[in-house]
């Protein structure tokens, strides 16, 4: 076991899983619009097994999906993070991933929260890189990770393995972002 890093950001906390936080993220992963780039919505079990995987990758790794909470009211309003990458890269990589309630769109308070999270990968974990993957018909996704210095690699297209190929999200795009570009 590691020591868990818990972050904050100006106006957010990247904290651990709260149990009371199921039901805001049940309610969060049902929203159809914060979901519109997912391949499914997620039931209350989906929920409740990625609160149970982000704890244990946060106990094992000492990062993970942390819950994101406002600082000026407590609200919980989705999640930031780190995971180990499942996907066919060469090397073991830790990938971006979020989510955040609509009402909190439009206030860069992903983009504050997906800014700590890389702070953290490269300075406290020193990681060499880190990449997401959103497809390719995702606009918000794509301008979000290259407002944060990440840059797409074309020629690492891939297929998602839960979409048919027929699916408008089948297409993912593979971002990265490696320390050295990042201190700059």
């Amino acid at each position: 076991m590691v020591e868990r890093l818990a972050l904050e950001s100006t106006r957010l906390r990247l904290r651990n899983w709260h149990d009371e936080d199921l039901d805001p993220l049940v309610r969060l992963c049902a929203d159809p619009e914060v979901m519109r780039y997912n391949p499914a919505r997620w039931s209350r079990d989906d929920c409740a097994a990625l609160m149970v995987r982000s704890r244990l990758h946060l106990l094992r790794n000492g990062f993970g999906l942390w819950a994101l909470e406002r600082k000026d009211n407590g609200a919980f309003i989705g999640y930031c993070g780190l995971v180990w990458s499942a996907l066919p890269l060469p090397n073991a990589v830790a990938e971006l991933r979020w989510a955040v309630a609509c009402e909190h769109w439009g206030q860069g308070l992903v983009r504050e929260a997906a800014q700590t999270a890389l702070k953290c990968a490269f300075g406290a974990l020193g990681l060499d890189e880190v990449v997401a993957c959103v497809s390719q018909i995702n606009e918000p996704g794509r301008q979000l990770l290259e407002g944060l210095g990440m840059r797409p690699e074309p020629a690492t297209t891939f297929g998602h393995p839960d979409v048919s190929p027929e699916h408008p999200l089948h297409t993912q795009v593979l971002y990265r972002l490696r320390r050295d570009d990042w201190r700059q």
